[in-house]
């Protein structure tokens, strides 16, 4: 526990004081490469679903190697140090916050369709309307935080390794060297691995916002259903984020002020639930941490 509270604060540090650094180790265009020579010398051709099996086993069955041979060595710093390393390359790619910030500050269409792009990066509606860009917020939070924090919490270094191999593979750039056989089968792995995640965010946002709208619109979306399918999540946030600028504007009415006018302030009350939702999460990592003590 105490290595996940020190290694996502590693890596939010690290990606806002060295974002050239996490850029060149965060390049994922290698994985790419050993897919597309996987494929070649598969033998089978389109049908091989299991392709992402023989590319992923091996690297993640070495880290897991590792991960177990650094445990319990010298008071457990180099496994520490191990499992910072591993979630700081695996965290992002990009950072969303600044991604975020980006397109709010874009003052001209050139840059502002490439920040739109880059907040698109990780999935969720390619549309550019303000309801899908705050969907878009969630998933990519989902897909660069909260996955990778939940399984790294889960299973080390060895389970983000996991999770971020296989959304690289579906997701990323990289999904262009699968045949669709291979992607299909990828993308049923990647929905066991993110549906219990994105069901743990709707409740943190029920948590930290409006917990009648999330929950409502959670329920409205199927999320109740157990079905692999996450479109729930952007539901939540869509709805989070409308109930929290009513209840904004009601305050600044009541008070006598005017609204602040600042541009997008969907996006901008996103990234500030996303920000809320993974303090909760820190918060409970801390509280575990001190009760280990404490035991």
């Amino acid at each position: 526990m105490f290595t996940t509270l020190v290694a996502v604060i590693a890596a939010l540090v690290l990606g806002h004081l060295a974002p050239a650094l996490l850029s060149v180790l965060r390049d994922w265009r290698w994985f790419g490469r050993w897919l597309a020579w996987l494929q070649a010398n598969s033998g089978e051709g389109e049908g091989n679903r299991y392709l992402l099996l023989w590319a992923i086993a091996p690297l993640v069955g070495l880290v897991a190697l590792l991960q177990w041979a650094l445990d319990d060595r010298l008071f457990g710093l180099p496994s520490l140090l191990f499992g910072v390393a591993m979630l700081a390359l695996c965290w992002g790619p990009r950072d969303l916050d600044r991604d975020v910030e980006a397109v709010i500050d874009a003052d001209d269409t050139g840059r502002r369709d490439a920040t739109l792009s880059h907040l698109q990066s990780a999935g969720g509606s390619m549309r550019e309307d303000m309801a899908s860009l705050v969907g878009a917020t969630a998933i990519n939070a989902l897909r660069r935080w909260f996955a990778p924090l939940f399984w790294f919490l889960l299973l080390g270094p060895a389970g983000v390794l996991l999770y971020r191999l296989l959304a690289q593979a579906t997701q990323g750039a990289q999904s262009a060297q699968l045949a669709v056989s291979a992607r299909t089968a990828g993308d049923w792995a990647l929905a066991v691995l993110e549906w219990p995640v994105a069901q743990l965010m709707t409740l943190s946002m029920a948590l930290v916002g409006n917990f009648d709208t999330v929950f409502s619109a959670w329920r409205r979306s199927g999320g109740n259903r157990w079905a692999l399918q996450i479109g729930f999540l952007p539901e939540a946030a869509r709805a989070s984020v409308g109930a929290e600028l009513v209840e904004e504007a009601e305050e600044a009415q009541l008070s006598g002020h005017v609204p602040v006018d600042e541009r997008y302030p969907d996006l901008r009350d996103a990234m500030s639930v996303v920000w809320r939702m993974l303090l909760l999460w820190m918060a409970l990592v801390a509280m575990l941490v001190i009760a280990g003590w404490v035991g």
